[in-house]
């Protein structure tokens, strides 16, 4: 009889150690998932069956700590990249402005025709740089802080309408024409400023990469719930491989145009974040020597 006591006695011990041991033994596999997640983030945890629930939940972890890291890393790079460019691009228009007043201060007697235009010149390089600056400053605010809309009641054909009229002054040169089919009073709920920035840059870059002697294109209509916005040139094809980058940071299409030709390569990365902050889209094509570029706004 004491021995089949004994038996049991030593059976119920074993179990006992068995049931208390197990929970153990799952949590030294958690510790060391754990490790492994930390050591090398690239690898998948591999648990017990019975541990599948927590095996997913370490794993989904696991992805969001390296797209986290990504995410941490890109933006590093950006602010990296906005350095190299605020050193690069601003130093152009700021050397030429130091330049000309070095003429003026260096050379007292000049022409008064001659100390005009100087004059403009360096007028015109710092109102140039003071656009980059603006332009760096707002994408760093974009980049690193949550922009809001000051949204208001807009009537978008009168605001696109005036726009375009602003724009006249800058045709001459290139014998260009805007032409505006725009839908009337069409009214949307919008950050005006921040829209207007938006077509401004468009309407500035059609300009730049347009034809001598050709139509700048800027329609307007409603669609469905939205409003759709077309402005198009005619201006040389950009090719695929330029176009899918042209709304990233510092792009610029053609690489030969400089600050002091072209933009600093961030208005179009700008425009597309005030779009989408709208719940919009843009987007861009080209083809048969057409640039087209196609918003939709909510309604």
């Amino acid at each position: 009889m004491a021995s089949v006591v004994g038996f049991y006695a030593a059976g119920i011990v074993m179990l006992t150690y068995y049931f208390m041991s197990k929970p153990l033994k799952y949590l030294d596999d958690i510790i060391d998932a754990t490790g492994q997640m930390l050591e090398n983030k690239d690898e998948v945890i591999v648990l017990p069956k019975a541990m599948r629930n927590v095996e997913d939940e370490l794993n989904m972890l696991r992805e969001q700590s390296v797209k986290n890291e990504l995410i941490a890393r890109a933006a590093e790079q950006r602010k990296n990249d906005l350095i190299v460019y605020l050193a690069h691009d601003l130093k152009t228009p700021l050397t030429s402005v130091i330049g000309y007043l070095n003429l003026l201060v260096d050379e007292p007697d000049i022409s008064a025709a001659t100390r005009a235009r100087y004059t403009g010149i360096a007028l015109e390089k710092a109102e140039r740089l003071e656009e980059l600056i603006n332009d760096f400053f707002d994408i760093t605010r974009f980049n690193l802080t949550t922009l809001t809309l000051d949204m208001e009641n807009t009537n978008l054909s009168m605001m696109l309408e005036q726009i375009a009229f602003e724009f006249r002054p800058l045709l001459a040169d290139k014998e260009l024409e805007i032409v505006t089919e725009l839908e009337s009073n069409v009214n949307i709920m919008c950050d005006r400023d921040k829209l207007e920035r938006v077509f401004d840059n468009l309407l500035r870059n059609a300009i730049n990469y347009s034809y001598n002697g050709t139509k700048i294109i800027l329609s307007m209509k409603r669609d469905n719930d939205n409003v759709r916005i077309v402005v198009s040139n005619v201006g040389k094809t950009i090719l695929p491989e330029k176009l899918a980058r042209i709304f990233e940071q510092f792009y610029r299409v053609d690489s030969s145009r400089s600050t002091s030709t072209g933009g600093s390569g961030l208005g179009l990365a700008i425009a597309k974040e005030i779009v989408e902050l709208h719940g919009g889209t843009i987007e861009a094509a080209s083809a048969d020597e057409k640039i087209v570029f196609t918003l939709t706004l909510p309604s």
